[in-house]
């Protein structure tokens, strides 16, 4: 049978196991509350000095009685809100008006510590406990953060220069955070300066991410835009996304503890959306992963002046999957590595891990993709244990920057990985190029 041919009922036979289908339709528009209250009712003022914690949170609680009377909306006007970390509650709306500004406070004291993330062991950035997000919610139900453009801003240099100086107590906040919620909509917003992640859904089914804009310093240490994290049925879509590490990076627990806690994340949706990552990638995978990555589809996302642009990460002692993955119609301009994958990638929360778990990450398709001033096309590095198979590239172009390789062979770099590729430019390393492996059989499709 002719390779073409192969390789076209292969990718067929890819799409068709995708189980991610339109997500995005779970986005409709909230119905309007029945109750609604400002929170200047709750004595906070917008001066950008006074601090509104008790405000957010006594307004929170007294609208919690109208959860079983059709919900109610907090609504926040205009002007500078300082504010530590608070809890939302199930069938609310948060809405924040043009020109409403959320400030974080940069007192460490005005964040509550809490327990990690039982899929994680541990911070992000320490052993032990971690600040709390500054807006929460835990086992919610229909909850919605939007408004006219308002502004969230983390003030996050505080934090930044902590993590540089190895001085933090616990590991950093981050700016939102959904634990083990359901229909949870964030839209029309700006999100600035987060610590840490800006949006986390965790443990979360139903989350629908719409015209938001995320932007850190391209200096800031490891901040991240939105993280799917153990969650199904994300819908991210019509968003602009800078970070100083990665734009939009699914993960879905820490060795040992998201093997144990085995909850993936399966059925993600990402289009249209405007990526920038300064020292890591737009759309990254894992490194934590132990849980399982499936069925997500990525399509029509625009990467500019990155250091990666799709980057599948694991290591040895992961365990976990990723698995059906499919990346089409993309648009990268100034991007350093075009397409990675590396299977020693990253560090472990403790000394508890297996290190005879081995991830496996196959069925990963690459289509449709364009690239001006690229660097290098792709680095494919698995291991030698569990390498990465049914990687399969087509209809490919990347245009070379004028410091690159002239040779196509060093334009790819690939080790323990199997695949096949059709009309892809540079061409790509043997192991990438056709039905045949590196390992001397075909592949399996």
């Amino acid at each position: 049978m002719p390779v073409a041919l192969v390789l076209l009922l292969a990718l067929s036979c890819l799409v068709k196991s995708h189980g991610a289908g339109n997500v995005c339709d779970l986005g409709r528009r909230p119905s309007t509350r029945p109750h609604s209250v400002s929170i200047l009712e709750f004595g906070a003022v917008g001066d950008g000095k006074t601090l509104n914690t008790i405000a957010f949170q006594n307004a929170v609680f007294y609208l919690k009685s109208f959860a079983d009377k059709g919900g109610a909306q907090l609504y926040v006007p205009p002007g500078r809100w300082l504010t530590g970390s608070f809890n939302l509650t199930s069938h609310l709306t948060l809405f924040f008006e043009k020109d409403a500004v959320i400030l974080a406070s940069q007192d460490p004291s005005h964040w509550q510590v809490v327990d990690p993330l039982p899929s994680y062991g541990r911070g992000i950035d320490l052993p032990g406990k971690r600040y709390m997000s500054l807006i929460n919610g835990y086992e919610l139900h229909d909850v919605v953060v939007t408004g006219d453009n308002g502004t969230i801003d983390g003030q996050g240099l505080l934090w930044w220069d902590r993590f540089n100086s190895r001085s933090l107590k616990y590991s950093r906040p981050h700016l939102v955070e959904f634990v083990s919620s359901e229909n949870v909509i964030v839209s029309n917003l700006t999100f600035l300066n987060a610590p840490a992640y800006t949006i986390h859904s965790v443990y979360c089914s139903r989350v629908y991410i719409h015209k938001v804009t995320a932007n850190t310093s391209p200096e800031s240490p490891y901040t991240v835009g939105i993280v799917p994290d153990s969650s199904d049925n994300v819908c991210i879509q019509e968003s602009s996304i800078s970070m100083g590490y990665d734009a939009i990076s699914l993960k879905s627990g820490w060795d040992e503890y998201g093997i144990s806690y085995a909850r993936p994340t399966a059925n993600v949706q990402i289009q249209n959306v405007y990526l920038k990552a300064a020292s890591g990638a737009s759309i990254s995978f894992g490194s934590e992963m132990s849980g399982g990555i499936s069925d997500v589809v990525v399509r029509d996302a625009h990467i500019h002046n990155s250091l990666s642009g799709v980057a599948f990460r694991t290591t040895k002692g992961r365990g976990g999957y990723m698995k059906e993955i499919d990346v089409s119609n993309i648009n990268m301009v100034n991007v350093g590595t075009a397409l990675l994958a590396n299977g020693s990638f990253g560090t472990h929360p403790d000394s508890g891990f297996d290190a005879n778990a081995y991830p496996l990450v196959s069925h990963i398709r690459l289509h449709d993709i364009v690239g001006e001033n690229i660097s290098v096309a792709g680095e494919f590095f698995g291991t030698k244990e569990s390498p990465f198979t049914s990687v399969l590239l087509s209809n490919i172009s990347l245009s070379m920057s004028s410091d690159s390789p002239d040779d196509d062979d060093d334009s790819w770099q690939c080790l323990y990985v199997e695949g096949s590729s059709e009309s892809v430019v540079p061409e790509p390393c043997f192991e990438l190029k056709s039905l045949e492996s590196s390992y001397g059989r075909a592949v399996a499709l």
